[in-house]
């Protein structure tokens, strides 16, 4: 049987889509049942967000005051300590994920699947390699419990109208002793998070400097989309590093994306190929981002940027 355990994102009491786009893959798995583990100082209001969320069959928390902050070292344990019934151990390919699911692994003496990207089965994936130059098919050993990761991009988020159950783990909680908390760092901003957002505009290098980005940051706001940036964007300094979009950045699927100023390097594309239309602005006419724009437009983009958002009142 297929029964599912998948470790939910949250921060602030507010659960992550990225939980919501696991029980997707979950429900491709075929799975005969899913729950989701919450894990927070207090668990409750992120746990009736997960109860809602359709195709979970039962949410389980433990809270506790080491779980105040999602440290790996400290959680890890914990998921293992959950994980013993449970077929599958799914968390999201996130920066939430990456720390957590590795030491899940590790701790259970168990191989590990990245990046899911398809589902063709319960043990049968596929993920991308090589800055997603290739895409591989995996298959894991059915007989062995299964730890994976699940990239956000390739998944939708599973509808609400769920009703699960809730029920509180009573495990062992200790805080890490080689692992302390000390500071989180999220840049202010009024515009949408650039993880989920459905529409998003990112600028690259041949913006210039911090100031000329103005003219990104205009266009979104007219847009109501979030920001984002090229790696080359961000290692000029014109953006902080929480923008970057691509390979080494944040990995992202908006139904509307529009690059300006941005090549196309194979890093960046890697990040975008999931989205639903992409818009590209370049001077350059054989920049590689217009190979997979399905719009383009060659030109100045400080002459063109500002005649769209003229355009859009």
């Amino acid at each position: 049987m297929t029964q599912i355990l998948i470790v939910a994102e949250h921060l602030n009491g507010k659960l992550n889509s990225s939980t919501a786009k696991c029980v997707s893959a979950a429900v491709q798995m075929k799975a005969s049942a899913i729950h989701i583990a919450v894990l927070a100082e207090q668990a409750d209001a992120v746990a009736a967000e997960a109860a809602r969320i359709e195709g979970v069959a039962r949410v389980i928390t433990v809270s506790h005051a080491a779980n105040a902050h999602a440290t790996a070292a400290t959680q890890a344990p914990q998921i293992v300590a959950l994980a013993g019934n449970y077929s599958h151990v799914l968390g999201p390919s996130t920066t939430f994920g990456k720390d957590l699911m590795p030491r899940v692994a590790a701790l259970l003496g168990e191989a590990m699947v990245s990046d899911i990207m398809t589902v063709t089965d319960a043990y049968t994936f596929q993920r991308p390699i090589y800055a997603g130059n290739a895409i591989i098919t995996v298959k894991a050993p059915s007989d062995r419990k299964l730890i994976a990761t699940v990239r956000n991009a390739s998944f939708a988020a599973a509808a609400n109208g769920g009703n699960a159950g809730i029920e509180a783990a009573s495990i062992t909680v200790a805080a890490a002793s080689h692992t302390r908390f000390v500071e989180l760092q999220a840049g202010a901003q009024d515009r949408p998070d650039l993880q989920s957002a459905s529409r998003v505009v990112s600028g690259g290098r041949a913006l210039g400097s911090a100031d000329a980005f103005d003219v990104i940051y205009k266009l979104a706001d007219k847009l109501g989309a979030a920001v984002g940036a090229s790696r080359a964007a961000v290692d000029a300094g014109y953006v902080p590093s929480d923008l970057q979009v691509g390979q080494t950045g944040k990995i992202i699927s908006p139904e509307l994306y529009v690059a300006i100023g941005i090549s196309g390097a194979i890093q960046h594309l890697t990040g975008i190929k999931d989205a639903g239309t992409i818009v590209a602005i370049n001077k350059d006419g054989e920049a590689p981002i217009f190979e997979i724009a399905d719009i383009g437009l060659v030109g100045d983009l400080f002459k063109i940027v500002p005649e769209l958002e003229q355009a859009l009142g």
